[in-house]
């Protein structure tokens, strides 16, 4: 019969120093090399039975590798719950302009000056508030992802959207003309950020705005809420995302799709491929807004 794997108790759980749990002789050489025990990164190990998330190797950057650091950027959106880093994307970190210099794999290191009004505390480490990642964010990526952020950071009520566009028109230094303007094209609506390219989309195009998420009300009564809708033409379109595959949900689209046809409305369904082909895809909300049959 296999022995269970030693777990000493001041490690169960958590992220440590291998160097000082060899030193305390909670571990031996040979036990931290088995199977126990994963690498996060250089001398900082977790149990491997614990799932290595995006979120559990920022917290062992910031409170073990880099004690003092901010967790700033995407690793900072996925301390607040949105998924904006994959597990083995490198970790985001900010430490002061005077710390010493570290190159390490799966780490991001920048030197900085934070507010202290920009930075909290968030899970144990130091993280830099969500109206102040949301700007960030919106300094650094490519103008449609930086919209895509700041609208996941703020559709929920995470991040004030109005305080991040304050914040951002007064950014000076790089990338603060586009954090201006993403932060300008955000709506603070999205449920998902395909939702805000399809509305990117839309607004180039040349079409009316439409309203996001607009609910549909027929003789006084709810029909359903669309992602985007022209009421004057009775005009929805809907992003159609993996989503709609799950049990069940096929029966409650169709449901739900008769009832916005029973009350005049006209639906278009837009998906990922959909949003590839931009100018076929306007044509066909610009003739269903004409009332054309395509």
């Amino acid at each position: 019969m296999a022995r269970a794997p030693r777990i000493p108790d001041e490690l169960r759980g958590r992220v440590f120093r291998g160097s000082v749990a060899l030193r305390r002789g909670w571990l031996t050489p040979d036990e931290l090399r088995g199977p126990t025990w994963r690498a996060l990164f250089h001398d900082v190990y977790v149990e491997a039975s614990l799932p290595v998330t995006h979120a559990l190797r920022a917290h062992a950057a910031a409170a073990v590798l880099r004690p003092g650091g901010v967790v700033t950027g995407r690793s900072a959106a996925v301390l607040w719950g949105v998924d904006l880093a994959a597990a083995t994307d490198d970790v985001e970190i900010t430490l002061p302009p005077g710390a010493h210099p570290v190159r390490l794999p799966g780490l991001r290191v920048r030197r900085a000056l934070l507010d202290d009004g920009d930075v909290c505390l968030r899970r144990g480490v130091r993280v830099t508030v969500p109206e102040a990642t949301a700007v960030a964010l919106a300094r650094s990526l490519p103008l449609d992802d930086a919209v895509i952020a700041v609208d996941q950071l703020t559709s929920g009520g995470l991040a004030s959207l109005p305080l991040v566009r304050e914040l951002a028109g007064r950014a000076t230094g790089a990338g603060s003309r586009r954090a201006r303007q993403a932060c300008a094209l955000a709506d603070g609506l999205a449920e998902s950020p395909q939702e805000t390219r399809l509305r990117l989309v839309i607004g180039r195009g040349g079409l009316p705005a439409p309203v996001a998420q607009l609910r549909v009300v027929h003789e006084g009564r709810f029909v359903a809420r669309v992602d985007f809708g022209w009421p004057a033409q009775r005009v929805a379109v809907e992003y159609d995302g993996l989503w709609h595959a799950e049990p069940g949900q096929f029966a409650r689209d169709r449901a739900r799709l008769n009832r916005l046809q029973a009350a005049g409305w006209r639906v278009v369904f837009v998906t990922a491929a959909d949003l590839k082909d931009p100018s076929r895809l306007i044509a066909t909300i610009a003739a269903a807004l004409t009332g054309v049959v395509r």
